[in-house]
């Protein structure tokens, strides 16, 4: 199959693309390289696509329109995976106006292109950060969603309205996935694993917000991968509808669905794990709650499991120890 990427030098489209190119399939990468983290670390990762004869880079800005357009065309891709975005909940509080270009106005280039190019299934990556401060758990996908507590996450529950309002206009067939704490090797230097271990590493100090009273639904960067591939040959429509469970639209070939294991860890537990696998104990430094932060995610699993016949279940010792083993290897590359 012919599968259109956005964001390939970024952590989750690299691991999807490379799984691709591995299974034979053709991959179009598009990706604009932007700062927001050190640029060797995703050149990294562009250099170990590249590599692969069936591999097509497209170096581009979801902005421009016309380029998009024209490269989706050129491809004629069976499914499209729009993975690119302006990532990170605590950034979306310094420079919103990035999450407004990159989530909203570049997400709504890759419907106008999905329209006029015409796919066999568009795929969109959300985040469990729509739920906001939701207290029923674990979330479902038929939760209310509507009290977003970051732009970010505001920016992203806008992309699935305005997909899903597109779906049924135009009948595009469109899967939108909400990730839930995705972790792993190549990951972003951002996210607190990649954080901690760095300042584990170098004797520095390991910030703790909320004092470590939170707690996140982890997600391997290998299941999350899985559960897409799987999605993607799930296209929406009335022949696969999930009955009690299932987003499917009834107005629209549209379903929404949690990747996500279902299996919250404390954050404490999170960096014990840590120390146990570096072996080393961690100097904390306790700090309050952060602004838009949340105190828990907790997906149910039960849609995804229900359309792909799995869910997420590396464990988090597993995980840890497959990240410390890339970073050990990589160091050069983070920059």
């Amino acid at each position: 199959m012919r599968y259109f990427i956005t964001g390939t030098a970024g952590f989750i489209g690299f691991h999807l693309a490379r799984r691709l190119l591995e299974e034979g399939h053709d991959v179009a990468g598009f990706d604009g390289m932007t700062p927001y983290y050190s640029l060797r670390l995703k050149e990294a990762r562009n250099a170990a696509l590249v590599q692969f004869p069936s591999f097509h880079a497209i170096m581009g800005m979801l902005e421009d329109a016309a380029l998009l357009k024209a490269a989706i065309s050129a491809f004629k891709p069976d499914v499209i995976v729009h993975l690119a975005a302006q990532a990170g909940v605590r950034y979306s509080l310094e420079n919103p106006k990035a999450y407004l270009d990159s989530n909203l106005v570049g997400s709504w280039n890759i419907l106008e292109a999905a329209r006029e190019v015409g796919v066999g299934h568009l795929m969109l990556a959300s985040t469990s950060s729509v739920y906001g401060a939701n207290p029923g758990i674990p979330f479902h996908e038929t939760d209310k969603a509507d009290e977003p507590l970051t732009f970010y996450a505001a920016t992203k529950k806008s992309m699935e309205l305005m997909a899903h309002s597109y779906s049924h206009l135009h009948k595009i067939p469109t899967t939108t996935f909400r990730f839930f704490t995705v972790y792993g090797p190549w990951g972003r230097p951002d996210m607190a694993l990649f954080k901690f271990v760095k300042a584990m590493t170098e004797g520095d100090e390991i910030e703790i917000y909320g004092e470590g009273k939170m707690s996140r639904d982890f997600t391997y960067i290998d299941d999350l991968v899985q559960s897409i591939i799987d999605l993607s040959r799930v296209v929406p429509s009335e022949e696969n509808r999930v009955p009690d469970l299932d987003t499917l639209s009834h107005q629209a070939p549209f379903r929404l669905v949690n990747i996500g294991g279902g299996q919250p860890v404390g954050l404490l537990d999170f960096i014990e794990t840590i120390e146990l696998e570096m072996k080393m104990p961690a100097r904390r430094k306790m700090l309050p709650m952060q602004k838009g932060d949340v105190p828990r995610t907790f997906a149910s699993p039960d849609l995804l499991v229900a359309l792909t016949g799995r869910k997420p279940e590396t464990s988090l010792t597993q995980g840890v120890a497959a990240f410390l083993e890339w970073y050990r290897q990589h160091q050069q590359d983070i920059g």
